[in-house]
């Protein structure tokens, strides 16, 4: 797989039927290795390691309905209140991160109402901050801590 823009992790991987999983340690089970998953394995490590997330409190493909669309974002992470935080969409390295992109993840958000939106090619990373009482939106130099 692709080298990525996160640190170097360790995971398990298993062939069978002549394709590659990799284990997800927050489904406990594994899964089909894509180059979308791949970001999303190295990704969600990055939140537990790096930035203190609980993996207790993320949800990978976390279901949501849009407009009577059952849709799944990547992964949903909750604070230690259980209230939804977060909003995490991962794409393969080769897909540009567009203005499409961010539409879809704002889509996936109508129905949460989180503080951050996150999407990733694993290359790059951008993090917006919802303000629903003023109806703004900053994009963020840095992803936030859990503890921030």
């Amino acid at each position: 797989m692709k080298k990525l823009n996160l640190p170097d992790y360790s995971f398990k991987f298993k062939e069978a039927g002549g394709k590659t999983f990799i284990f997800d340690s927050f489904r406990k089970k594994y899964v089909f290795l894509t180059p979308e998953e791949w970001v999303r394995q190295n990704f969600l490590t990055y939140l537990a390691v790096e930035k203190g997330y609980k993996r207790s409190l993320m949800v990978v493909e976390a279901s949501l309905k849009y407009n009577r669309l059952k849709k799944r974002c990547d992964a949903l992470i909750y604070n230690a209140k259980g209230e939804r935080i977060m909003i995490i969409e991962c794409k393969s390295p080769e897909t540009d991160l567009s203005q499409k992109v961010f539409d879809q993840a704002v889509r996936y958000n109508y129905p949460l109402k989180v503080k951050y939106l996150v999407i990733t090619n694993g290359l790059a990373h951008y993090c917006c901050q919802i303000d629903y009482e003023s109806g703004q939106y900053s994009f963020l130099e840095n992803i936030p801590g859990y503890s921030e």
